[in-house]
């Protein structure tokens, strides 16, 4: 068929781009008094925008709108994927209370909440990608999910890969559906990637090659949406974890493969919408609904795990039903993930430029890079605090030497391709790494205002806190933002907390996240990739705590940082003396000092280039004292 206006189909939105954060919205609205009232802009609409704001589901990167903009997004993918009942549009009114009640939570919604693993949600998604709701050119229906796997099969048959790039999925995956026939599409795509081959400059032809389909497809929109839709569908695509992704590109997930061969297909659908809709609120049916199917993929995956060489014993669960088989796989496949993401932690050492530059991305606030032709980062604007948990939780793994699995380090959740969910929850720290004589919790945020220190002090400190109750080793806690501020920095130079009426003293170290960089890039230049470098900044750092305020403090960080990088690259070890923090430590009037022999604090009246003046309460009947670096050093006086 010659479509004369080509267009791109969309399984959900650019605005919801990671379709397992759809899980914690959908909670959320469950828990809320929307259920069953999401539309009317002003009535409903703009108040759950708020509310998904206050639950932190959608982030500050995302700009407020007065109009319920994200409201509607929500609610678009809510009805898209079955959760709740859509709003019927026909004539015949009569249908809404057939299909049921709009905005409601449908059957298959509650089955969507009780999902608490990834490969549990991943069943679900594949149930609702296979129902046909999407209309094709000829004004059919069809599911892209089932398009797809069609071409990926056929081209599977002429090339004995199943693989599918990124450019070729964007110009003729998204844009075509069973209008076109199958063999025709694969011609398009397997030219394409011929011509791809022979050209020097990918980038160029890739540009070239968009500007061509839209020429000659009728594309009146921006091209960029060819590859930026793309990235979005194939997101969505891999969430049934019957595809997986293979460099930028699609590849069909081997012990899935019979799933993918029951579901593919390149026609059209002959059952009516308000069928589909009814099948898709419901629960869909799916391959492995089937007992011998079940059995199959069972059979395959314990293939898998046995040459992975992963340890694992079935022999005493029942496996006569659908339901068992099928509870019994869901085990495994979390298992094979587990171990997937220890495969992933070890070639994190290998790619820790990459890592840098992400950081680098969230240090500048800039949202991608290309890296080469084939290879570009990117962190969508409303994710940034995920990515920069997943960032540091890299550089963790990129470290190594850790004592345990990687899983257990982060706080938060990814995807099956590794890539952050959302950020760690309260009620414990972000990454806790645990070594042979110490551990290192973590704390990272993106805030920078003089709030930091009012969300962050106080959960820091408990964190640490609650890790050295818990630990038989040393803790020591790192603080990464991008900025930090100073008075954050004052709250972990005391770093004091009472568990219960035991006082605590902290060792947390606040680094900037550019600071952190530059140690971990030296790490690698030089060669010397020890957690012990990290151990050995904090204890040099929070050895001259006491002997300063919060300013000098942060100066005196910087220096030991720059210091440690440059005596690493065996570059002169002293540093130019403009920099160097000296006495008196940016203690001014006012400041306050303890006398450790007397146990007493008192103010600093007078200061000069070698000495500072402290007085004291006239009740106390003590002389004033005159301090210089010596007492300090000594530890006979501290700033409070």
């Amino acid at each position: 068929m010659s479509i004369s206006n080509i267009d791109i189909w969309q399984i959900a939105n650019n605005g919801l781009r990671n379709p397992l954060r759809i899980k914690e919205g959908f909670k959320a609205f469950s828990e809320s008094s929307f259920v069953g009232h999401l539309h009317g802009k002003e009535e409903c609409e703009i108040p759950f925008e708020n509310y998904l704001r206050e639950r932190n589901i959608i982030h500050a990167g995302q700009t407020s709108n007065t109009d319920g903009t994200y409201a509607r997004k929500w609610r678009l993918i809510f009805a898209r994927f079955g959760f709740i009942y859509d709003r019927y549009r026909g004539k015949k009114k009569e249908i809404q209370a057939e299909l049921g009640n709009e905005d409601e939570i449908t059957p298959f919604g509650r089955t969507f909440l009780s999902a608490d693993t990834v490969p549990a949600m991943q069943e679900c998604f594949l149930r609702s990608l296979g129902v046909e709701q999407y209309s094709t050119y000829d004004n059919k229906l069809f599911s892209p999910f089932r398009w797809i796997l069609a071409i990926m099969l056929e081209l599977e048959k002429r090339t004995g890969s199943s693989a599918i790039s990124r450019i070729e999925f964007a110009l003729w995956g998204q844009t075509t559906d069973p209008s076109y026939k199958v063999a025709d599409v694969v011609d398009k795509i397997l030219k394409l990637r011929s011509d791809r081959k022979q050209a020097t400059a990918k980038k160029k032809f890739d540009k070239t090659a968009q500007q061509k389909r839209a020429e000659e497809g009728g594309y009146s929109k921006s091209i960029r949406n060819f590859l930026d839709y793309g990235d979005m569908n194939m997101r969505y695509l891999r969430v049934s974890g019957v595809i997986l992704q293979k460099g930028r590109g699609l590849i069909i997930n081997p012990s899935k493969h019979i799933v993918a061969e029951k579901m593919a297909k390149a026609t059209a659908s002959e059952k009516e919408l308000l069928n589909q809709l009814k099948e898709l609120t419901t629960g869909a049916k799916i391959p492995t609904d089937n007992i011998d199917v079940a059995k199959k993929v069972l059979d395959k995956l314990q293939e898998t795990l046995k040459k992975r060489h992963v340890v694992f014993n079935i022999s005493d669960l029942p496996l006569a039903t659908t339901l068992e088989i099928n509870i019994v796989r869901n085990r495994l496949e979390e298992l094979l993930s587990q171990n997937d993401e220890i495969r992933y932690a070890q070639d994190q050492k290998r790619k820790w430029k990459e890592i840098a530059e992400y950081m680098t991305l969230l240090i500048k606030g800039r949202d991608r890079k290309e890296l080469s032709d084939d290879c570009v980062i990117e962190i969508p604007a409303d994710e940034r605090p995920a990515y920069l948990e997943w960032t540091l939780w890299r550089a963790a793994l990129a470290i190594d030497s850790l004592h345990n699995k990687p899983y257990e380090v982060r706080g938060f959740r990814i995807d099956s391709d590794f890539l952050p969910v959302s950020a760690a929850g309260g009620g414990r720290g972000d990454l806790y790494c645990e070594f042979d004589d110490y551990t290192i919790l973590t704390e990272v945020t993106m805030s920078s205002s003089s709030r930091q220190e009012a969300m962050e002090g106080e959960p820091v400190r408990r964190h640490v806190s609650d890790e050295v109750l818990r630990s038989n080793k040393p803790v020591y806690g790192l603080f990464i933002a991008v900025n930090v501020n100073t008075n954050t920095t004052e709250t972990f130079r005391h770093g004091v907390w009472f568990a219960g009426k035991e006082k605590q003293r902290l060792n947390i170290l606040p680094l900037s996240l550019e600071q952190f960089r530059d140690y971990f890039i030296n790490m690698f230049t030089t060669n010397r990739v020890t957690s012990e470098r990290l151990v050995d900044l904090i204890k040099n750092c929070e050895k001259k705590r006491d002997y300063m305020d919060a300013p000098a403090w942060s100066t005196y960080i910087a220096n030991e940082v720059s210091q440690e990088i440059n005596s690493s690259k065996a570059v002169e070890n002293k540093l130019d003396n403009s920099i160097t923090v000296r006495f008196p430590y940016g203690i001014s009037f006012g400041t306050l000092i303890l006398n450790k022999q007397r146990n007493v604090v008192g103010c600093v009246i007078g200061v000069s280039e070698d000495k500072i003046t402290v007085a004291y309460d006239i009740k106390l009947n003590i002389k004033n004292d005159t301090v210089d670096a010596k007492d300090f050093e000594k530890g006979l006086f501290a700033v409070v």
